[in-house]
């Protein structure tokens, strides 16, 4: 992987990881669209914790706050009703479906997870679903002519039954074009969360996942053609990246709906459908030297 390759693989990492539209996805598509060799899961895992570290900086507040309050009730019982501390033991909770599952499924993750057709598949389905979730919120928020307002959940909400769904939705991002923030958000929306506490807490929630993936796929860099240089630089600029774009994610939401993402998502899978018919493209274009 050159220099050049690793800036750019950066840069869309840290564009797409906290948008509802698959980072994993995009830099697998990048990698196709420019005729390079596919980056591979490690060099998307390792990319990912310069976006978390963001995630780290631009929620420090709430993250220290939590893991007060989560290490004070591992001794003191009267905690364990604290609100923060519920949501550092929800976050564990959460984190194993994706952490199991991931292990469990590395082969297929850094195989036939990443054919092309399926990544067009899950872009559009997934988008779908966003979109529907999306509209039950507006229409929840608004009323209607016949409806009255709803109010909609916070993470005050957040029970174990929610916190085990959100960590099932996060596990379906194992899938190239899923989405981790995507399907967590959706599936936050659809049990009547609200889209800044589904988004924020989708955030959260991926703390413990990406960094464990990160480190655990540390030992395959340098047997392919990713060395540890680019993507070292690749991480960086990631981090950079992504906090501008988690600042303006965040304020997005808290007024504007999520369906120039639905429409892109639909738009892009459709585009790649006919362009592998096509043969334009091949569904497993670089797919030798991921």
């Amino acid at each position: 992987m050159s220099w050049f390759e690793s800036f750019v693989l950066g840069l869309v990492q840290g564009l797409t990881e906290f948008l509802p539209i698959s980072s994993s996805a995009h830099l697998r598509l990048t990698a196709a669209f420019a005729g390079w060799q596919d980056p591979g899961a490690a060099f998307t895992a390792i990319s990912q914790i310069g976006t978390e570290a963001a995630v780290l900086i631009y929620f420090r507040k709430d993250i220290a706050r939590i893991l007060s309050a989560w290490f004070r009730s591992l001794t003191d019982k009267a905690m364990r009703a604290d609100h923060d501390a519920q949501v550092g033991w929800l976050v564990i909770v959460g984190s194993l479906p994706i952490g199991v599952l991931g292990v469990t499924l590395k082969d297929q993750i850094e195989g036939p997870f990443r054919d092309l057709r399926l990544i067009a598949t899950t872009l559009i389905v997934m988008g779908i679903v966003l979109g529907i979730a999306d509209r039950l919120a507006a229409r929840d928020e608004t009323g209607g002519k016949h409806r009255a307002v709803k109010e909609r959940k916070t993470l005050k909400d957040l029970g174990i039954r929610d916190g085990l769904i959100y960590g099932f939705c996060q596990a379906m991002a194992l899938i190239p074009g899923v989405s981790r923030s995507g399907a967590t958000i959706s599936g936050g929306l659809l049990m009547g969360y609200t889209r800044e506490s589904a988004a924020r807490y989708s955030f959260l929630l991926a703390i413990p996942a990406v960094l464990a993936s990160g480190v655990y796929e540390l030992k395959d860099v340098g047997e392919g053609h990713v060395s540890w240089g680019p993507t070292i630089f690749a991480t960086i600029v990631a981090f950079f990246v992504g906090y501008a774009v988690i600042a303006w994610f965040m304020k997005f939401i808290t007024t504007k709906s999520f369906m120039p993402f639905v429409i892109y998502r639909v738009a892009l899978g459709i585009l790649i459908f006919i362009l592998v018919s096509a043969g334009v493209l091949s569904p497993h274009a670089g797919e030798s030297a991921g």
